[in-house]
């Protein structure tokens, strides 16, 4: 992982919330194991631990800390399927393709719940979400968005229309909106700690600022890293946005992007549940979305905004705080806390990118802006194929990997383009 770190997780709510965790030592020497896991984050951490379950023995390998990257700074809202809906996965590549990822766009969700219930994580996990209309054209939109998760057998949605909005989220922003009742929202940095000590516990083993330098590939595939190596039968690569110069193969595919998030002082109960009464996470259905949510603490942690090839800008709250007060004017004289980035990775057709490399190094990445419930099927779905089950992996596998036009050089300046035509478009709402 050849990118400049930071030697701590970054400033944000999350951290200052953090609960407990061991400061684990960097590798030094040489280890074996079944399989090493490059990256501690979510799809890491879930695969670490499906493997763990299995009765694998797991070495994971994380340059900074547990859940240093986009896992640990997120939205923290369990959203369901993907970034792109099973209406446009059927129309690009068939019908027994968009069945088999629909028969999975909700497991993601399970799994988190699953994991929190058994190992009794402390996350801050709370039910529900919505997805907020901007406009007359996004109300349609998501009123074919019910019909379709129907179709996929999924009962947990109720529209909303004009000031029934009001129940849920209190601003004049909206037009209607449609609430998932069985999606949610948590504090994600928690949710990946609580799953490395579950790996642990189980007897694998977690070295924090070791990042990778090189992988030789071969039987075993030997992963370097400035102090040691390990040597394993597999490897997984879960570096996602920062993975870089490790598996130029998967390289170029995919582009990093960052998003920015701010958190308020409290508000205290009276004034958080005035925002958003039921404490449901929110995201419009903007191009360039707005997403916001209650802490545990009552503050109003709002997100919004991307920034192509993961440059951050300098003044976040800048760029942050117009936003939330376009959705709430009454927080005007609120002081905001804490202000963040973090970067995710985006594919060109914004499904994630699942394969296999020389037989024993496999990936997924790419979840682009869906990352909190796919990484924890990817998990799933990685132990599955190293077990012997491997048509559910194989179904996100035979998805195209596409190269962004204009290659490394002008994906972020022609993004950037496309990026204001959808943004007009949400504007004059087209």
């Amino acid at each position: 992982m050849s990118v400049p770190f930071e030697r701590d997780h970054a400033a944000s709510w999350y951290a200052a919330t953090a609960n407990a965790a061991p400061e684990r030592a960097a590798l030094e020497g040489e280890v074996g194991c079944d399989v090493c896991v490059v990256g501690a984050g979510f799809t890491g951490i879930s695969a670490a631990l499906h493997l763990a379950e299995r009765g694998l023995s797991v070495v994971v390998l994380e340059a900074v800390r547990v859940g240093y990257g986009a896992s640990g700074r997120n939205g923290g809202q369990i959203v369901n399927s993907y970034s792109r809906d099973m209406d446009v996965i059927e129309e690009k590549y068939g019908a027994d393709t968009a069945r088999a990822l629909g028969d999975m766009a909700f497991e993601g969700n399970r799994i988190i719940r699953e994991r929190v219930e058994r190992y009794a994580i402390d996350c801050d996990l709370k039910d529900g979400n919505l997805f907020a209309a901007c406009n007359a054209r996004q109300m349609q939109g998501l009123r074919e968005h019910k019909a379709l998760w129907e179709r996929y057998g999924y009962r947990e949605l109720e529209l909303l229309e004009g000031e029934a909005v009001k129940r849920e989220v209190n601003t004049e922003r909206y037009t209607g909106a449609l609430v998932d009742h069985g999606g949610g929202h948590l504090h994600p940095l928690n949710l990946v700690l609580g799953q490395a000590a579950a790996i642990e516990s189980l007897g694998g083993r977690i070295f924090e600022y070791s990042p990778v330098t090189g992988v030789e590939h071969g039987e075993p595939v030997v992963v370097r890293t400035a102090g040691g190596r390990v040597r394993a039968d597999r490897v997984v690569m879960a570096g996602n946005a920062y993975l870089k110069g490790v598996l130029p193969e998967i390289e170029g595919k995919s582009m990093p992007c960052g998003t920015q998030i701010v958190t308020t002082e409290p508000l205290g109960e009276a004034r958080a549940r005035a925002l958003i009464p039921n404490g449901l996470a929110v995201e419009d259905c903007n191009y360039l979305l707005d997403y916001f949510r209650l802490t545990a603490d009552n503050r109003l942690l709002y997100g919004g905004g991307v920034n192509y090839g993961g440059s951050d800008p300098a003044d976040i709250a800048g760029v942050i705080r117009p936003k939330m007060l376009t959705t709430f004017p009454s927080l005007d004289d609120v002081k905001v806390d804490y202000a963040w980035s973090g970067t995710f990775l985006m594919t060109l057709n914004r499904l994630p990118q699942f394969g296999v490399v020389n037989d024993n190094v496999y990936y997924a990445q790419g979840y682009s802006g869906h990352g909190v419930t796919c990484t924890h099927l990817a998990g799933r779905l990685i132990a599955e194929v190293m077990t012997g089950r491997e048509e559910r992996f194989d179904a996100f596998a035979g998805l195209p990997h596409l190269p962004f036009p204009g290659g490394r050089l002008l994906r972020v300046p022609l993004s950037a383009i496309g990026a204001w035509y959808y943004a007009t478009r949400d504007r004059l709402g087209l």
